[in-house]
């Protein structure tokens, strides 16, 4: 019988509202062997559109991926596109596997085709989401940036209308952008991808399941091929005596997750 594994989704707001309803949705496309979570950060913003929000929720982000490896989860998922502090959450953590819906829907949307444009809320968004294509190396595989012009928190107001708009954009980025692949630019942006890529006839990424989907993969290359990230440079991890030293625990509230 096969271990189940323990997988954190993480929202990185402060808002709780649509957990129930994520999970469900999640459930869907998860292993049998996985023991799906949903959590939010306990304090800060409700959104991450703008930079500073998303550094006022850093803290929070990294605190609570933290305690999930103390109470034993295996992987955890970032629940935002720009992929917040998910090079510090892979530095921080010791054994933990932890993706986001960025660079999980980019690598997996450069394999099923040559190019891929990524639909957007807004304009806003894009500057920091094309210096992350950059990051990833996938410059050369980007057809386009398309915005809806919407904010993270307008795509299930009205569906209906939303739907509307992402066919408007879609269609522009096949048609004029020669997108090969479609990759759904914000994790709340879920449930819209199946419509979409059967109208379409193209894969049509939704970044929550591609990024626990990554989660499962990189779970199991570890279990069976001993693969993980490497210690070696980037992913190197703070020395512990060092943060001890420097009472990081007791500065900044973190009730001893850094042991």
């Amino acid at each position: 019988m096969k271990r189940k594994k323990k997988i954190l989704f993480l929202k990185a707001v402060a808002y709780g509202d649509l957990n129930e309803e994520i999970k469900t949705y999640l459930d869907q496309y998860k292993d049998e062997t996985t023991e799906l979570e949903v959590r939010n950060i306990q304090i800060g913003p409700k959104h991450l559109e703008y930079q500073y929000y998303q550094a006022l929720a850093g803290a929070q982000i990294l605190k609570e991926l933290l305690r999930a490896e103390k109470e034993g989860f295996d992987a955890a998922c970032i629940s935002c596109f720009d992929d917040p502090f998910l090079y510090p959450a892979r530095e921080i953590s010791k054994n933990m596997v932890v993706t986001a819906p960025g660079e999980a829907s980019m690598h997996l949307a450069s394999v099923l085709g040559n190019s891929f444009s990524i639909i957007v809320g807004r304009d806003k968004w894009i500057p920091q989401m094309r210096e992350n294509v950059c990051k990833y190396g996938l410059e050369r595989k980007l057809a386009s940036f398309r915005s809806l012009g919407m904010g993270v928190l307008d795509f299930h107001k009205d569906e209906r209308a939303t739907m509307k708009k992402f066919r408007q954009e879609i269609r522009l980025a096949i048609e004029k952008d020669r997108a090969e692949v479609i990759i759904l630019g914000c994790s709340m942006q879920f449930g819209f991808y199946k419509e979409l890529q059967q109208e379409f006839g193209v894969p049509v990424i939704d970044c929550m399941i591609a990024s626990l989907k990554q989660a499962e993969y990189l779970l199991e290359l570890r279990e069976k091929a001993g693969w993980h990230f490497s210690r070696r440079g980037l992913y190197e991890r703070p020395d512990p005596e060092e943060m001890r030293d420097w009472q990081l625990d007791e500065c900044f509230n973190l009730e001893g997750l850094l042991d």
